[in-house]
């Protein structure tokens, strides 16, 4: 059951379904093959992840953007999150929106929530586009510091959260390019809110290594060469493992599509025209 806003259509519709103990918001705009675009982890969702580069796709695309459980705009419980349950609420709302199978981009935590969107409902994905994501953090000691790292600042000390993100989150060469006062406007964007800091909880537990094999869509894994946050060793991991993948490299830190943004949209949008990246 969904509860949908009126708007004309070539707004943005804001729309609400049901899944399980959690009202989930999502948003659509634009014409053409349905898009996707699941965010990473923040409470702010894909106001802050998608706000820049979404209408980058509308014209050819209708892009749908989920918040999950954990952002502002998503009320459940407050409990621990799963990837399971995550895909769950990308499920309900690809099924609500009515599109049909859709391409699905997922970046940083939303990318191994979209590998098991994949997984879990083949008949759903038409693509699988996976930006900056992971398969499993216990065994990687890097990642399970980092997130450690970032529960224990977002406890103990918000303004050094935000700088800690921020400075893992672009390249040095691109915070160094946008400079001081850029930079220092960036850190409040992801404030360790008691959502986000459940996301980073989910993010010290990913593992969907068993769920990899079972993808058969057509799949684009994008890795970022400078990225700090989750190292592009990670992205050429999930390529390995998904069969039939097809792999490209941006030369960019964790946010690749906000540093390198025409890059991104043409690699996303040659792949889900039906070519190869």
């Amino acid at each position: 059951m969904s509860t949908t806003l009126i708007a004309p259509a070539d707004a943005i519709v804001s729309a609400t379904v049901r899944v399980a103990d959690a009202e989930v918001s999502y948003e659509r705009t634009g014409t053409g093959p349905a898009l996707v675009l699941v965010h990473g982890t923040g409470s702010s969702g894909s106001a802050v992840n998608w706000g820049q580069t979404r209408p980058r796709f509308t014209a050819d695309h209708t892009v749908i953007t989920p918040d999950l459980s954990g952002t502002d705009r998503t009320r459940d419980d407050g409990g621990p999150l799963t990837v399971e349950g995550l895909a769950a609420q990308v499920i309900a709302v690809i099924e609500d929106a009515g599109t049909g199978p859709v391409d699905l981009l997922g970046f940083s935590m939303g990318a191994p929530v979209s590998a098991a969107v994949a997984a879990l409902r083949p008949d759903l994905v038409r693509r699988l586009i996976l930006v900056s994501g992971w398969a499993h953090t216990e065994g990687d000691e890097y990642l399970r510091n980092l997130f450690t790292l970032w529960q224990q600042l977002g406890a103990s000390d918000p303004a050094a959260f935000g700088r800690a993100v921020t400075m893992t989150g672009f390249s040095r060469g691109f915070l160094n390019t946008i400079g001081r006062e850029q930079v220092e406007l960036l850190i409040p964007n992801l404030p360790p809110t008691p959502g986000t800091l459940r996301h980073v909880d989910l993010d010290t537990r990913i593992d969907i290594r068993a769920l990899l094999p079972l993808i058969e869509a057509e799949t684009l894994v994008i890795g970022a060469t400078l990225d700090i946050t989750v190292p592009v060793e990670n992205s050429r991991a999930l390529h390995a493992a998904i069969a039939h993948s097809s792999y490209a490299e941006i030369e960019a830190g964790h946010v690749a599509f906000f540093e390198k943004e025409d890059e991104f949209v043409e690699l996303v949008d040659g792949f889900t025209r039906g070519g190869r990246a």
